[in-house]
């Protein structure tokens, strides 16, 4: 079986001597070699993670689809202190006027099948040094590419299927951006630090959409709790955000923009 071939679903029936040869084998095709090998519980069974350096960076390995992504608004129910911070904010005039779960339709991803590739994607997110027009022949001078927007949720969810990585709910009483602990921080299911601050702003091949942040348009604008953390949700596509970063008032900022660099595995 290649590499290429290896799904999620395969990957956690894997004992751990075989998703050990697997590691060995992807770090072979990276040039890298494997620093972390350990098994997690995640959703109710064992899950594998891997770490590879390659150049200096640390990357996980993130099997494939098919897989679910979108996040189902029909089969959720907000908190009432998710709702009531939610028409705070409405009441406030900041051009929210749809109720929650209308406006969630409108930023987050549908449910749907998706095939993602099975790639090593960077723990880190990586800043720009180029435009980001220019960015995808700077990867590929390494070895490497950006994202797709689907390969993007995957990896930040893991298959949890939960509007956050780490579940439904999110600490309204505490800040969704800067340095310090709490649930942002921790690595997700499949090691990698994502979705982490709402001042970040992941780009992905897909243009349409930015990840794991809105740049704190949120934060800065005071509009509420709740939308400081949505920007962080796994399933958010920030369009708002990306028509800023790829028109013309975000030409020249690519300093604050960063992007998630894939080796694509064979």
């Amino acid at each position: 079986m290649s590499l290429a071939d290896l799904t999620f679903t395969r990957w956690r029936s894997l004992d751990r001597a075989a998703a050990g040869r697997i590691a060995q084998e992807a770090a072979e095709q990276a040039g890298g070699r494997v620093v972390l090998l350990d098994t997690v519980d995640h959703l109710g069974g064992p899950l594998h993670r891997v770490r590879i350096e390659r150049g200096g960076r640390e990357f996980a390995l993130v099997p494939g689809g098919p897989v679910r992504l979108g996040f189902d608004l029909d089969a959720w129910t907000p908190t009432p202190a998710q709702v009531a911070d939610f028409e705070e904010s409405r009441a406030e005039g900041y051009g929210y006027e749809l109720p929650l779960k209308e406006y969630l339709a409108e930023v987050l991803s549908p449910v749907r099948t998706a095939t993602p590739a099975t790639v090593l994607m960077a723990v880190e997110d990586e800043t720009l040094t180029e435009p980001a027009d220019a960015m995808a022949q700077v990867l590929a001078a390494r070895g490497l590419r950006m994202p797709s927007a689907d390969e993007w949720e995957h990896a930040c969810g893991a298959g949890a299927g939960t509007l956050f990585r780490w579940g439904n709910e999110c600490p309204l009483d505490e800040p969704s951006y800067g340095v310090g602990g709490g649930v942002r921080h921790e690595p997700n299911a499949f090691g990698l630090h994502i979705a982490y601050d709402s001042y970040a702003t992941e780009l992905s091949a897909d243009r349409t959409a930015v990840h794991g942040g809105d740049g704190g348009e949120a934060v800065c604008g005071g509009y509420g709790a709740l939308l400081a953390w949505l920007p962080l949700a796994t399933a958010q596509r920030n369009p708002s955000t990306a028509e800023f970063v790829y028109g013309p008032d975000g030409a020249g900022m690519g300093e604050e923009f960063s992007t998630r660099p894939v080796f694509s595995l064979r």
